[in-house]
């Protein structure tokens, strides 16, 4: 008798299902929203300061332009305070820019995280509309099957229906925490290349500044050694003239202090004429002693 009623099931014709129904669209996760428009504000704000960079940089070229046409301080001190801003808004674009790398990357977490919950919903809907669909199917073939064998048959086909919908959830289960797993490790991949980027831009950036430290000490270092040498130019110079004041002053005082020239009135003044002779080879002498004493110095 159970051979007849599948053979008559067989020739039963087959009802045509309803056409399924298109799923209304997603809503978009809170997380992902948010994180969308924080990048969307972050964009913004960054061509904003690079718009203001453009301009910073563009005053800096031209200040620096007109302080090395010009000897004015006041332009110099404007070049390298335009200089300074340029820097300035330089470093709040990195640093926008950074900032917007990490939003983006909590973007592709919450995306990932949203589309592995929205696969895990997808799976239940998928069950629960198999589920549905078994039950429909059992409960046609149902009425079809001969009277005496309904007892059995339902317990039959439900025990069926239960371990298929088991190995439906068990593979779909799977197949969802597989494609989870997968979104988790691509985020962690890229978290992790964002944070070795990161590491080898500051390592940079520390040379950088260390470079840059290094040539502003050597600039200071050349600057003072310049000055240390104009003042010792000046110091010799003041000397050397001062030197030639003094020569100039004892030669002077010499000069006053020479007895002036008498006629010769008697004999006896003689001896003393003579004994002045070795005092003037003396004056001339010590001009001659003062050279020396100036070329060995």
């Amino acid at each position: 008798m159970a051979r007849v009623a599948k053979a008559k099931a067989k020739k039963a014709p087959a009802k045509r299902r309803a056409p399924a129904k298109k799923a209304p669209a997603a809503a978009v996760a809170p997380a992902v929203a948010k994180a969308q428009d924080a990048l969307s504000k972050l964009q913004k704000e960054i061509q904003a300061q690079a718009k203001a960079q453009a301009a910073a940089r563009k005053k800096a070229a031209s200040a620096k332009a007109k302080a090395a046409k010009s000897k004015k301080a006041a332009d110099k001190r404007a070049a390298q305070s335009a200089t300074k801003a340029a820097s300035k808004l330089g470093d709040k674009v990195k640093a926008l820019r950074g900032k917007a790398s990490q939003t983006k990357l909590t973007l592709g977490t919450a995306k990932s995280a949203a589309a592995a919950k929205a696969a895990e919903a997808a799976v239940l809907a998928k069950v629960d509309g198999l589920a549905a669909s078994l039950s429909s199917k059992a409960d046609s073939d149902l009425a079809k099957a001969v009277a005496a064998f309904e007892a059995k048959w339902k317990k039959q086909r439900a025990a069926a229906n239960a371990k298929k919908v088991a190995a439906a959830k068990k593979k779909l289960a799977a197949k969802a925490k597989a494609v989870s797993k997968k979104a988790i490790d691509k985020a962690k991949a890229a978290e992790k290349k964002a944070a070795t980027k990161a590491k080898a831009a500051a390592k940079k950036a520390a040379a950088k500044a260390k470079v840059a430290e290094k040539k502003a000490a050597a600039k200071a270092k050349a600057a003072d050694k310049k000055a240390v040498a104009k003042a010792k130019a000046a110091d010799k110079k003041a000397a050397t003239k001062a030197k030639t004041a003094a020569k100039k002053a004892a030669a002077k005082a010499k000069k006053k202090a020479a007895p002036k020239k008498r006629k010769p009135a008697a004999k006896k003044a003689a001896p003393k004429k003579a004994a002045k002779k070795p005092a003037a080879k003396k004056a001339k002498a010590a001009p001659k002693k003062k050279r020396a004493a100036k070329k060995k110095k």
